[in-house]
């Protein structure tokens, strides 16, 4: 499962607590980024910033690394007594208090200012990005007729929103996924952001995405919630709704599962 945007965001505060300021050495086991590796060895990490499913290092030279995990990216952190980097590594970034390794990402590229600004040009609004004007993403669903549901997993429309909170964020809302997204009235549009981010930063907090209200699961708080009591639609197809008890459906939306309750999201 490709990481949301809350993880890219928890993985940028934690490695930037962990290693900005400091200089690191930076090397390519697996070899496919030897070069670029080679150009930040030795370099002071300034900062690292998140932007939807992305991750841009800044370094002292004005160098840029940008990362994409994709699918099948990870991250592993070491504080202390690092083992050797595995021969699929793509990454390692050794500072004095930690050690990242980084393997299997889709992007692992140094940028110049101009591709920089191009790929964020292409990006719609994050929810976590501080200060972020909702009217970008609500004047981007009215000119759009395909589902709401295949319009959320569009970065250009809403950056860093994946499969498992396009489902939840739909159902909270009650929006049928297939209603076209220009049919939102503006007030449907804004409930739709606001809730995106509220939902997007309490994952960041937690590291987990739990959607459902704990008291409709017999929880006092969000962190006592079952792992597999924590989501209202995601993957529960023919499994009776959390609130109604109407069958979940699954569909096909953009090429990929989605679930909702006919009942609570009406068409």
């Amino acid at each position: 499962m490709m990481p949301e945007g809350h993880t890219l965001h928890r993985h940028a505060r934690r490695q930037r607590r962990l290693l900005a300021g400091e200089r690191l050495a930076v090397a390519s086991p697996q070899g496919r980024f030897a070069a670029g590796a080679a150009r930040l060895d030795g370099r002071r990490l300034l900062d690292v910033e998140a932007y939807g499913k992305h991750l841009f290092y800044r370094w002292e030279g004005d160098e840029t690394l940008h990362v994409h995990l994709g699918l099948f990216g990870k991250f592993r952190t070491h504080r202390t007594d690092p083992p050797p980097p595995t021969d699929a590594t793509r990454l390692s970034l050794s500072g004095p208090e930690a050690v990242v390794y980084l393997s299997g990402p889709t992007i692992c590229e140094l940028l110049d200012p101009g591709d920089e600004e191009r790929l964020r040009a292409r990006l719609g609004p994050d929810p976590l990005a501080n200060g972020t004007d909702p009217s970008a993403f609500v004047e981007s669903l009215a000119r759009r007729r395909i589902p709401i549901g295949a319009a959320l997993l569009d970065q250009k429309v809403i950056a860093g929103i994946g499969n498992v909170y396009r489902a939840e964020l739909l159902f909270l809302t009650g929006i049928d996924p297939a209603r076209p997204a220009n049919e939102l009235s503006s007030e449907e549009a804004g409930s739709l952001w606001h809730l995106a981010v509220t939902e997007l930063r309490a994952g960041g907090r937690s590291g987990r995405i739990v959607t459902v209200v704990p008291d409709e699961v017999g929880a006092r708080r969000r962190s006592e919630i079952p792992r597999g009591e924590r989501l209202y639609v995601y993957g529960r197809a023919g499994e009776p709704c959390r609130r109604c008890g109407t069958p979940i459906e699954q569909r096909t939306m953009a090429a990929r599962s989605i679930w909702s309750c006919p009942d609570c999201q009406p068409s």
